[in-house]
């Protein structure tokens, strides 16, 4: 006989009960908001791997993961009576109901577009355009200053390149922007020269804040190419890692590491694994970096 599947209701009894001050888990009872907000960040970066590794196997259990942190936030605000899960869910469909009028066009969730207007015959340039004035006007309920920033409310704990994206992207379209990625280009030319400058006259800490210009210049570059680069750079991770494996298997093939062998020698396998990958976008990197 199969066992019953869970529901939503179940998973909120599970919280209830490890939270009971009598009856509850002793490691759930300490926790508050400050002490999940890592396992949050933590289980939203698995779901990401496991997506990017294309395990899908795995998801249901990462996305498990990270919706038990929903359930965890609305826990502790239920017991501060402040709110609870149910708020969640009525605020964020109320809130994308709000986001999406060429869908729900009186504001229900019943209502319809009329029918025979497609999908694509929605315009995407003025879908966007809605969708980020709806959003400027809820920014500006939630200010509570005189005049709010169209900076407001983009998260300081995203990751550095993640918030520098969006900092440069808020900034972009109230037209503080280059005109074109070329630009870009020249300003980090400039970012990287003034790197240089501090580094010539021994200036360590000026050569670091230089550093990060440069790669607020370079994250400026890959929102101008309509790339997100943190995936660009998780991207470069994983290929460095994958290289420099090859370049550690191949060194074992003769009982060496990377530490007893010479840099040329490193390079060479790190070559014979660039050649491997045989991709067209490894193979052109290649030639420019030869």
């Amino acid at each position: 006989m199969s066992q019953p599947r869970y529901d939503l209701d179940d998973l909120l009894t599970l919280m209830a009960v490890l939270r009971d001050p009598q009856q509850g888990c002793p490691w759930d009872l300490k926790q508050d908001w400050d002490s999940i907000v890592p396992h949050t960040l933590e289980e939203a970066y698995e779901v990401a791997d496991a997506i990017e590794r294309r395990a899908f196997d795995e998801l249901p259990g990462e996305l498990g993961d990270l919706l038990f942190q929903v359930v965890y936030y609305a826990r502790f605000g239920a017991e501060e009576g402040r709110f609870d899960f149910h708020d969640v869910v009525h605020t964020l469909t109320a809130k994308m109901l709000h986001r999406h009028p060429h869908v729900f066009p009186d504001g229900s969730l019943a209502s319809r577009r009329p029918a025979g207007v497609s999908a694509e015959q929605v315009q995407t340039r003025q879908v966007n355009s809605r969708w980020e004035s709806l959003k400027a006007e809820e920014r500006a309920a939630r200010s509570d200053s005189v005049s709010a920033s169209v900076l407001d409310d983009v998260p300081r704990t995203l990751p550095a390149l993640s918030r520098a994206a969006k900092l440069s992207k808020r900034a972009a379209r109230v037209g503080f922007d280059w005109p074109d990625s070329r630009g870009v280009i020249d300003k980090i030319r400039e970012e990287l020269a003034e790197v240089e400058e501090a580094l010539d006259a021994g200036d360590r800490d000026h050569a670091t804040a230089e550093v990060g210009d440069l790669l607020f210049a370079v994250t400026n570059l890959a929102r101008t190419l309509k790339a997100d680069p943190e995936q660009c750079l998780r991207n470069t991770n994983a290929k460095f890692e994958r290289r420099f494996r090859h370049v550690e298997s191949a060194l074992a093939e003769y009982g060496q590491q990377p530490a007893s062998v010479t840099l040329d020698e490193m390079e060479a396998h790190w070559q014979d694994a660039k050649r491997h990958e045989a991709t067209p976008d490894d193979r052109k990197e290649g030639a420019a970096h030869e």
